[in-house]
Order: structure tokens, then sequence, then C-alpha cells
């Protein structure tokens, strides 16, 4: 059975590409551009969640790093390894600060994403 990547990412090119290159990778990847697919985060049971932090979800006040520490202080989804992905200089901080288990910086090479993919799930 695959193993399931959760792809939350507003840019359509940047979300297209990841899906796209997991996908050949043999992951079950589902995605969306907006954070309210986390409402059903329960059901999807992903084994990796990447996490852009800067959505244009205007729906939610979070961002990225809200959303992770929300996700790694719940027991229910604590275990779901996060990576905040971010054009950001601060990055690394953002995401220690969100409880993130790792993170890409923007822009990236598919190499660095497979890489980070691999780190936090094995197939």
């Amino acid at each position: 059975m695959a193993k399931k990547v959760l792809v939350i990412e507003d840019d359509k090119d940047i979300r297209d590409t990841v899906v796209y290159v997991l996908e050949e990778e043999g992951y079950e990847v589902i995605h969306s551009d907006n954070a309210r697919i986390l409402r059903t985060l329960a059901s999807i049971n992903p084994d990796l969640i990447l996490l852009d932090n800067w959505l244009t979800d205007w729906t939610s006040d979070a961002n990225g790093q809200q959303l992770s520490k929300g996700i790694k202080d719940d027991p229910a989804t604590s275990h779901i390894p996060v990576v905040i992905i971010s054009a950001v200089s601060n990055i690394k901080e953002i995401a220690k600060a969100g409880n993130a288990d790792g993170y890409l910086a923007k822009p990236f090479d598919l190499t660095a994403l497979s890489e980070i993919v691999k780190k936090h799930i094995t197939k």
C-alpha cells in the first residue's frame, strides 16, 4: 500500500509539480489549495503533510506555522510529520516555532523535494 502525502499549497504550478513528482515516486497524493482540508485530517490519515506557510486562504487567519503547531499539539494528529514549505528567509525558525518536523525552502529542486519526503516517510 502506497504511503499517503497531503500537499497543501496555493500556488497551482508548485502544487501540480509536487503532486506529479510524488505520484511518479509511488506515493498516494491528496492535495488542496487551502487549509480547509485539515478539517478532514482524521479521515485522510496522511503519512506526511507538506504545508505551505503563506496560504491565500481567506477563510482562515492561520498561517502554515500556526496550522502546523495545531496539528502537532493535537494528540490525535501529533504523530503525523509536517514539513513547512516557504520562500521566507527564516523558514528554519518558522518550522521550529510551528513544531514542524522539517522545512523545504522555495525555490527548491526536485531532488530536495524527494529527499525531504523520504526523510520523513518510509515506503
